[in-house]
């Protein structure tokens, strides 16, 4: 009897694990059905965004070159250098803002340190373009709208107010021991040694996912750089290239090329993460360790 209920279970375990394997596989194709797409028309022969195929009749290298090469109608490297550059420095501003506000919302103690983090929360329930016309104003206000300024006009909207959105970070800081921080303490480090010395090497997970998502965010935002950058095709960024190659007088002969420029975006996402990976699988090693 025993022997029986035992296989029946076994049976029973077996149906399940494959009918969630066969759902996980299909949302699989699913979610990496665009991609695939993307990938094969960037390499199609045939011009226009009008096909009667899934797969491309002709393959070619085209696309990439002509996107790299033809700077006469829509300066993609120009763009790309532009993005790439306004995404590192507000990896680099955004993630200390967002881990110096964390550090200290986890682990001192202020007044007014309660209604903080909730208007924080207020705050963060609301979009960000939602103040994009009084943002945009201000820049013109004070002379950041015109020239090179726009790149740093674009770095200060997008760093500025990164600092609120500190709850994870705050929640991974609240999971480190403040043991470690008395210790430290009575060996004379200061707060913000504490902060560099032992905090930060013991925080590589949220490191990680910090300067991802704040890299990230310039990178594929399209409303701001829309409204700061307006007609100053020097300084658009990729997003706007992009959106540009699909209006009605582009988009027969850069079609293509749009799939080929979706493709080179992700490339640096996809490099920044590999790196910062072995951080991240080393930070969690650590803390499992410690």
């Amino acid at each position: 009897m025993i022997k029986k209920e035992t296989a029946s279970a076994r049976t029973r375990r077996i149906i399940a694990d494959t009918v969630v394997h066969v759902c996980l596989a299909i949302l699989a194709i699913i979610w990496l059905f665009p991609i695939f797409w993307v990938v094969l028309t960037s390499f199609r022969g045939e011009k226009g965004s009008y096909v009667s195929s899934f797969f491309p009749k002709t393959y070619t290298l085209d696309n990439y070159k002509k996107l790299f090469t033809d700077t006469s109608i829509l300066n993609f490297p120009q763009m790309f250098m532009n993005t790439l550059i306004i995404a590192v420095f507000c990896a680099v501003i955004s993630s200390f803002f967002v881990l110096s506000v964390s550090y200290c919302m986890s682990r001192l103690r202020f007044k007014m340190r309660r209604p903080f983090m909730n208007l924080a929360m207020i705050l963060g329930l609301f979009p960000g373009f939602m103040s994009m016309v009084a943002v945009y104003y201000i820049l013109k206000a004070v002379g950041l709208s015109e020239g090179g300024l726009i790149r740093v006009a674009l770095v200060m909207v997008y760093t500025g107010g990164t600092g609120v959105g500190f709850q994870i970070a705050k929640g991974f800081f609240d999971t480190i021991p403040k043991a470690l921080d008395e210790a430290a303490f009575l060996d004379g480090a200061t707060k913000f040694q504490v902060f560099t010395k032992v905090t930060i090497p013991l925080s590589k997970p949220i490191i990680v996912y910090t300067v991802l998502t704040s890299f990230m965010a310039p990178w594929i935002d399209f409303v701001f750089a829309k409204v700061i950058c307006r007609a100053n095709a020097k300084y658009f960024t990729v997003s706007i290239g992009l959106w540009n190659m699909l209006e009605k007088e582009y988009i027969d002969n850069w079609y293509t090329c749009f799939a080929a420029g979706a493709v080179c975006v992700s490339i640096p996402v996809a490099i920044l993460f590999l790196i910062m990976q072995n951080c991240y699988v080393e930070g969690m090693a650590g803390a499992v360790k410690g």
